[in-house]
């Protein structure tokens, strides 16, 4: 049977325009990641309109490239542009309302910290598309500026309202934290998280176990510029990670998902738990099943992220692969075979990525 001997021609037409919207999109975003990373946002929002030289002098920038970057911006409806009377120069502008979702001083709200995602996983395209062909994974090393990225988009989800917020979902864990107590972090990453706490609680000694070095110099170089003598960070394949320690409280921000072998990492995590511990596990807020997730604000984008590099991690190291939305209720489903029995759930209303577990015993 031919598939395009009956086509609906409304139908077809309707769809090559989205996908034409798409490219024109995806490409902005593209635009986006730039004018974040050369700060042109934050520029342009301290700025009256303003011709292409006067932004670029502003950013510190040159101007052809900036000219041309206003040319997308323009046509992207992100820039205002207008002739100026009896000037042959535009002037452009970021209106305010743009502006509170593109510059670094809205923290959270800032889309052009996740647009960097498309630019970044696009530089494993190839090996995404060999994978497809014969299977296995990408290592973490083929990735650039993944964890510089994470760390940043950490930084906002996370670690901007961890002390306000996320903590005081856990029942007395500040009260303990401020008495002295011994926490692990699972998947540190660049160690902010387990870094702002060492700082805030004083009294406690933290732990931060990942599996790349990278992130890790990056952590331990922050510890020592903030004089903590009481936060170590060390490098550990969690796969087979054997308990050495009990802990009073261990988190897992955004990092079991990625592991080669969640569910023994889990099962570690049971085992290194103090009887009267708590496990805060912050991931990403979806269901396991992909039709419930059509509504998902960036589900496309999730599950292209979980493509191009949390699924591919985790099989490049012959793990299950488990993805990014693996969801609520496999999440569930593998903290109790891991032995836990008291799972709770939490949402934040400024943070609609994550799902907040509180964990015990």
């Amino acid at each position: 049977m031919c598939k395009l001997c009956n086509l609906n021609p409304q139908k077809t037409e309707a769809f090559g325009e989205r996908m034409i919207n798409s490219l024109n999109e995806g490409a902005l975003m593209l635009m986006v990641s730039v004018g974040h990373r050369t700060g042109l946002f934050d520029t342009m929002s301290r700025l009256e309109a303003a011709t292409s030289h006067e932004i670029a002098q502003a950013a510190g920038l040159q101007e052809r490239y900036v000219r041309e970057w206003l040319g997308a911006m323009t046509t992207g409806r992100i820039v205002e542009a207008r002739a100026a009377p009896n000037l042959e120069e535009l002037h452009y502008q970021l209106p305010a309302e743009h502006a509170a979702v593109l510059t670094r001083e809205v923290g959270a709200d800032n889309i052009g910290v996740f647009a960097q995602y498309i630019p970044v996983l696009g530089y494993v395209e190839d090996d995404i598309v060999h994978c497809f062909q014969a299977g296995g994974g990408v290592p973490y090393e083929r990735y650039n500026r993944f964890h510089e990225v994470m760390q940043e988009d950490s930084g906002l989800a996370v670690v901007s309202s961890l002390v306000s917020d996320v903590l005081p979902l856990v029942p007395g864990i500040q009260q303990q934290l401020e008495q002295g107590i011994r926490v692990l972090d699972i998947g540190c990453g660049s160690g902010r998280a387990l870094n702002l706490m060492a700082q805030h609680y004083p009294n406690s000694v933290f732990v931060g176990y990942d599996l790349c070095e990278e992130p890790l110099e990056t952590a331990r170089r922050e510890a020592q510029q903030r004089g903590l003598t009481n936060v170590h960070f060390e490098q550990r394949d969690l796969t087979h990670y054997t308990p050495e320690d009990a802990f009073d409280f261990i988190t897992a921000f955004d990092a079991i998902h990625d592991q080669a072998r969640p569910d023994y990492v889990l099962r570690s995590v049971y085992q290194s738990l103090k009887p009267d511990g708590s496990f805060l596990m912050v991931d990403i807020n979806a269901s396991s099943q992909v039709t419930q997730n059509m509504d998902h604000p960036v589900g496309t984008l999730l599950y292209t992220i979980s493509t191009m590099h949390c699924m591919t991690v985790s099989l490049a190291q012959d793990g299950m692969g488990l993805g990014a939305m693996w969801g609520r209720e496999k999440a569930r489903e593998m903290l109790y075979e891991a032995g836990f029995t008291q799972i709770e759930e939490h949402l934040l209303e400024q943070d609609f990525q994550n799902r907040y577990f509180i964990i015990r015993k």
